[in-house]
């Protein structure tokens, strides 16, 4: 095992086909009823609370990082990849806590600008997590990023949300050691990749790709709340 964390499989379409299945067709149809009925965004809201309440979710600190996955015959919300010869793909950017629970994922196109992806992330994804006694947070108080997401007018609105920005400028040295908080978005990152419904973009319909995104998130969130996967 060389001391890596092994991930269990989990059957995307079994958690909500139930026991009888159903056509791929209907389960389709579901899927998308369900994430317009807003019923994947409420398990994934849900399991945070029961992370917070197993004191498995610090959202003091949040990392955020982001992964391209190429969409195969294009889609809404895609663009053309700048790393894989300009051919059509989407963005997911995630937003994690210090142990690399996701809280929230926005999907973009693959010709995004990274640090765009931040200020929506924190301002109007963040999620206000209930569980425990007292009002939710709603913000984080640092946020860490990578050099990719080098921007000063960022820095500014996220001071001016509350929000300390730790994120590394381009054009310096490495060995900031913000790798040793952001290795639990990487971390994330590859659990993302592990579910075959998140490696490669195959629906053409943004409503279809969120909600795949959700239920991943909530795969992860379930995974971390049952196993003892949380960082150091």
């Amino acid at each position: 095992m060389n001391g890596r964390t092994t991930r269990p499989t989990v059957n995307f379409v079994s958690i909500f086909l139930g026991e009888d299945q159903c056509s791929g067709r209907t389960a389709h149809r579901r899927l998308r009823a369900w994430e317009e009925a807003g019923i994947w965004d409420r398990l994934h809201a849900d399991l945070l609370r029961l992370l917070r309440q197993a004191d498995k979710l610090d959202t003091d600190v949040a990392i955020v990082d982001g992964v391209m996955v190429r969409a195969f015959g294009g889609g809404e919300g895609t663009g053309p990849s700048p790393v894989d010869r300009r051919k059509l793909g989407t963005k997911h950017t995630l937003l994690v806590d210090r142990h690399g629970v996701p809280l929230a994922i926005r999907t973009a196109g693959a010709n995004a600008s990274d640090h765009r992806q931040i200020l929506p992330l924190v301002a109007l994804d963040f999620p206000k997590v209930g569980g425990k006694p007292g009002r939710p947070k709603e913000r984080p108080d640092v946020l860490y990023a990578d050099r990719g997401y080098d921007s000063d007018a960022t820095r500014l609105v996220l001071r001016w949300l509350g929000v300390e920005p730790r994120i590394a400028r381009r054009r310096t040295e490495h060995g900031s050691g913000l790798g040793k908080v952001r290795w639990v978005v990487e971390r994330s990152i590859s659990w993302i990749k592990g579910l075959r419904r998140m490696r490669v973009r195959y629906d053409r319909l943004g409503v279809i790709r969120d909600a795949w995104t959700s239920l991943a998130a909530s795969v992860i969130c379930f995974n971390i709340l049952t196993h003892d996967t949380m960082a150091a």
